[in-house]
């Protein structure tokens, strides 16, 4: 069981459940695969305030992932499933038979001791998690994550924990994808992608228990509109909820956008082409 609960010593932890997988390693990460990480604050270089609600947080380094698998035909071993505190997913890091290690999204079900490989072409059905193939190579009704959206350029789609895409189809050197949120797209059938869904599902069960702990991570309180004076923010002010301000009216952020329900995708956008199906489960605009 991932998910770990607390004997109620203190208040903050009566209903605090944090997420702890078993198989996560204790030892340092590969010093080779890590970078020095700065902190902006969520400050510009002016420093000025650009991203709100950012600021402290722990001292965290990078990890450098091998998002493009282009390591071909050359089988690799699970060394150890290890934490990550740039991601929600877990990483697994693995060594090739030359002696070179990566670090890779871990899948749901890896294993230490496992191998994996990446390919252009496979006669075998060795469609197991962690193996990676093109996207023509694979067959329909495959669960996929850390898919390409342009050949040889990395993953880009499903890289979060818990998360997969499902292959629908291929057809004339395009594939057909369903997201997570009922959306159908196409991408190239050149785009590599690996087979299984990103571990660490339970992320999302987690409950922080105090505010402190949000502190820990570099998240800095929220505001609300509507508790803010009109001077602050358009939904500010009045008594109370009252119709001239304080709730009563369209909720819209600090400039003026909308915030519930008002379609903010540019019409323009070069990849509306490439929707089949919106979210929404309607055709995109324009299309019958």
């Amino acid at each position: 069981m991932a998910l770990k609960s607390f004997r109620p010593l203190t208040p903050s932890l009566r209903f605090t459940q944090l997420n702890r997988p078993e198989e996560i390693s204790t030892k340092r990460p590969e010093r080779h695969l890590v970078e020095s990480k700065s902190k902006t604050g969520g400050r510009n270089v002016y420093g000025r305030i650009t991203s709100r609600r950012r600021g402290g947080g722990h001292k965290q380094n990078y990890r450098i992932i091998d998002f493009k698998r282009s390591k071909l035909d050359i089988k690799a071993r699970v060394q150890a499933i290890e934490y990550d505190p740039n991601r929600t997913a877990l990483l697994a890091l693995i060594a090739y038979t030359d002696g070179e290690k990566q670090y890779i999204l871990a899948p749901k079900g890896l294993k230490v001791g496992d191998v994996i490989y990446s390919a252009m072409k496979t006669d075998a059905n060795d469609f197991r998690p962690g193996n990676s193939f093109p996207l023509s190579e694979i067959p329909p009704a495959t669960l996929l994550h850390a898919v390409e959206l342009v050949p040889g350029r990395g993953a880009q789609v499903a890289r979060s924990a818990g998360v997969s895409v499902e292959l629908v189809a291929v057809e004339n050197g395009a594939a057909q994808l369903k997201m997570g949120s009922g959306e159908i797209r196409l991408v190239n059938a050149k785009c590599r992608a690996t087979i299984g869904e990103v571990s660490n599902a339970d992320h999302s069960k987690r409950k922080l228990g105090k505010a402190g702990r949000n502190r820990w991570l570099g998240k800095r309180p929220r505001v609300r509109g509507v508790a803010m004076n009109p001077v602050d923010h358009p939904n500010g002010g009045g008594q109370g909820k009252s119709k001239g301000g304080g709730g009563r009216q369209h909720l819209v952020s600090p400039w003026g956008q909308l915030a519930k329900g008002f379609p903010t995708r540019r019409r323009s956008k070069t990849s509306n082409s490439l929707i089949v199906t919106r979210v929404n489960g309607r055709p995109p605009r324009g299309k019958k």
